[in-house]
């Protein structure tokens, strides 16, 4: 239960616009799923997963992976900037690595 109310704490202070969409992040046991959404129109602008991928390797390095396929997607739709939503999951491990490599291929937050 305290997972529902950390994201719903972790949203109460995060919107995102068309010029700075929410980069919201979802994991599970299996597999992490990463969206760009304009709060304002109720719109996803990019969507990456690793649902249906062949990515290889521990699930830290398919979330660097996605990663860096969430920035290029936000540069193809026009997006530098963006709002990070991690919903209830803290920001280590798989988070982490996804920000990071993210980070790196040139996303701001």
């Amino acid at each position: 239960m305290n997972n529902v109310f950390r994201a719903k704490r972790t949203r109460a202070k995060i919107h995102g616009t068309a010029t700075r969409p929410r980069l919201s992040v979802h994991i599970s046991n299996m597999h992490i799923t990463a969206q760009l959404i304009d709060d304002d129109k109720g719109v996803t602008l990019a969507y990456a997963t690793t649902v249906g991928n062949k990515l290889s390797g521990t699930k830290t390095e398919k979330a660097a992976a996605l990663g860096k396929e969430i920035a290029a997607k936000a540069k193809k739709a026009g997006t530098k900037s963006v709002v990070f939503d991690r919903g209830s999951k803290l920001y280590a491990g798989r988070m982490a690595a996804l920000a990071d490599a993210a980070r790196k291929e040139g996303l701001e937050f």
